[in-house]
């Protein structure tokens, strides 16, 4: 991609900032009649419904890259194993995990934990490297599922690694090229004046200038939204291309297990805040923030408890952990268990599917956020998924949930990044500027149907922890029921194309706590038969 054609982009992208219309507070949690704003009206059902008959906690495991265990709006909402003596170093409960007192890590080890990670075609590669082949010669093949994955897994490579690659040279020449433009005033923070005396011709310049223009006028080099989200650009495509992408690099030393098992079951440690855990905290905060602290946000589900399961890291997770933390969390009685990640290979789908098999038989419904690529996911693979491998078979108790926006109309009800499908994406939830619990007891906004998910799964929470005698299967149907319908045109994401909700998604519904627990309520009394 040419340099100019990069800087139009972001110029672009930075006027688009500007020009954002900021989304209401809670609005994920807001009624679409009394508030004008379509959220899934958790606020509505606190206040008609009589929430909270039964006072028993029910446990929801995020399965995610690790959750702040000390942050004031979750510290008292998460999942405590009571049979564990904390910091003791022993196993009390004998369930081969020690000191498991706020759930497992995965991905750490006796050394230290795991930040970076590989792709997972990157990873499929990287055992076809020693081979010594030539360019375009194939390696010798078991099955013609290994020969698929191989393909598959070259085809990703060779057009991820040329792009980031490009993506972030470019990026990398544009914060220099900005930061050198500011330079000409003499000062690392000039004002809005001293930006104005530069004179310039190219075109290139002039892109540059107003860009420099913009930061300084919003906060200049450290406070600049706009120099914010060009750094943050510049690292997160470092961080692809130099660990990521990197066929070289292995970072699972750190754990320490039997990597080539994947029925290894008793592997990790008991950090689940380790390193980065942005993700995972936003996660548990839109589930389940405390709702009458008169802090920070409110979770859908006030009598939930998180249980924090780190399988997540700055790459692919791999499935023998999320196998592992499947069952971990099955095992220590989650009944909802949330997982905001995927990818694009799943070599050991099987592991991962005898562990989805597991919950469906311990009555244990599973929410997955469907993906950020504005993909068709009946034309393009995302796992984990819920059909199982070799099989027709598509496991009830499992819920695929796409990212809706708080915008009215077709280029803000669905969010533009979404992945979708007819057959595959079950239920649309908010996934737009969603305010929740980050690290340090902070609150930041997210996008993305990582947010969406958990919105579904403090829904199911809150049906499971009212109506304890209803199933997972039974939630689900409830769930998908009781959406409310979308009769609004929007845009197929990816696309420019305009067509109903009900084209890309099995409901053509985006989710309603009001709703869901209404029906619960009928099908709990026997006044309603699921079919």
């Amino acid at each position: 991609m040419r340099l100019i054609t990069v800087l139009a982009i972001a110029l672009a992208t930075s006027f688009q900032l500007f020009a954002q219309k900021k989304a209401p507070d809670n609005w994920f949690n807001l009624d679409l009649k009394q508030d004008k704003v379509w959220g899934v009206s958790t606020e509505r059902a606190y206040k008609e419904l009589p929430i909270g008959k039964n006072k028993e906690k029910i446990i929801v495991a995020i399965i995610d890259a690790g959750t702040d265990v000390s942050h004031e709006d979750l510290k008292n909402i998460l999942w405590v194993n009571e049979k564990e003596v904390a910091g003791n170093g022993l196993d009390d409960d004998k369930n081969g995990y020690i000191d498991d007192v706020f759930g497992w890590n995965f991905i750490g080890g006796p050394t230290g934990n795991v930040a970076e990670d590989t792709y997972e075609y990157v990873r499929v590669m990287a055992a076809y490297k020693g081979l010594g082949l030539k360019e375009g010669e194939l390696p010798t093949f078991k099955n013609d599922d290994e020969r698929e994955m191989y393909l598959t897994a070259r085809d990703l490579y060779d057009k991820n690694f040329s792009e980031l690659n490009g993506q972030y040279q470019q990026f990398k020449t544009i914060v220099s090229m900005i930061e050198k433009m500011i330079e000409r005033t003499g000062t690392k923070n000039p004002t809005e004046e001293q930006m104005n005396a530069i004179k310039v011709t190219e075109k290139q310049e002039k892109g540059i200038l107003m860009i420099a223009k913009y930061i300084v006028k919003t906060g200049g080099m450290e406070k600049s939204p706009v120099m914010t989200q060009f750094s943050d650009a510049e690292k997160k495509l470092k961080t692809m291309v130099e660990y990521n992408l990197n066929m070289d690099f292995d970072s699972r030393h750190l754990v320490g297990d039997n990597y080539a098992n994947v029925n290894e079951r008793f592997y990790g440690n008991n950090q689940v805040e380790a390193n980065n855990t942005d993700h995972g905290t936003h996660v548990a905060g839109i589930i389940a923030a405390e709702r009458s602290n008169n802090t920070g946000i409110k979770g859908i589900c006030g009598e939930a408890r998180i249980m924090t399961l780190r399988v997540v890291p700055n790459g692919d997770e791999r499935d023998k952990d999320i196998a592992n933390a499947i069952r971990y969390a099955v095992d220590h009685g989650a009944k909802v268990i949330n997982m905001s990640f995927g990818k694009k290979l799943s070599p050991n789908k099987q592991a991962v599917d005898e562990a989805v098999t597991y919950a469906l038989n311990k009555d244990v419904l599973l929410v997955h956020a469907a993906g950020n690529d504005a993909e068709n996911l009946s034309t393009n693979r995302f796992y984990p998924s819920p059909k199982l491998v070799g099989s027709s078979t598509t496991v009830p108790n499992w819920i695929e949930v796409g990212a809706s926006g708080w915008q009215k109309g077709k280029k803000g009800r669905v969010a533009t990044f979404s992945n979708y499908g007819k057959a595959e994406v079950e239920v649309f939830a908010p996934g737009v500027a969603i305010n929740s619990t980050v690290p340090g007891s902070e609150y930041s906004s997210f996008d993305g149907t990582s947010m969406a998910a958990p919105v579904v799964a403090g829904v199911a929470a809150l049906v499971r922890q009212n109506y304890p005698n209803l199933t997972a299967a039974q939630t689900k149907q409830i769930i998908l029921k009781s959406a409310v319908p979308c009769k609004e045109k929007i845009l197929i994401p990816g696309t420019k194309t305009k067509a109903q909700l009900s084209d890309i998604s099995v409901t053509g519904a985006i989710v309603n706590a009001y709703e869901a627990l209404l029906l619960a309520d009928k099908v709990s009394k026997g006044e309603v038969v699921l079919n």
